[in-house]
């Protein structure tokens, strides 16, 4: 299922939502994955640039924490060049990046 986001980040802002319920993409299976990304790559995508005129698209899947609608679910944020959206974190909170590195492969 896709739908308007009903609080859009830019202007076409869209939620691709899998018919079977699951929370997040743990719960899912490769072929819900890989449905919702040819969905996403061969239809909404070329019609977001047709119609909207995009230059570019972001897409965002939150599991858990961020997650309001708890039910998985990809955003689909349609990029213009003069949008001014910004992904941005306090970055003063950050660790080391050699410190975060070496818990993910030790």
């Amino acid at each position: 299922k896709i739908i308007m986001n009903i609080n859009p980040s830019t202007d076409g802002h869209l939620l691709v939502l899998p018919k079977e319920h699951m929370i997040t993409i743990n719960d899912t299976t490769n072929e819900v994955i890989n449905h919702s990304v040819n969905i996403i790559r061969d239809k909404i995508y070329p019609l977001l640039k047709e119609k909207l005129n995009i230059e570019g698209l972001t897409i965002s899947q939150n599991n858990n924490l961020g997650q309001e609608v708890k039910h998985l679910h990809f955003h689909l944020i349609p990029r213009y060049n003069d949008d001014n959206w910004s992904l941005t974190f306090n970055q003063e909170s950050l660790k080391n990046i050699e410190e975060i590195f070496d818990k993910i492969t030790n």
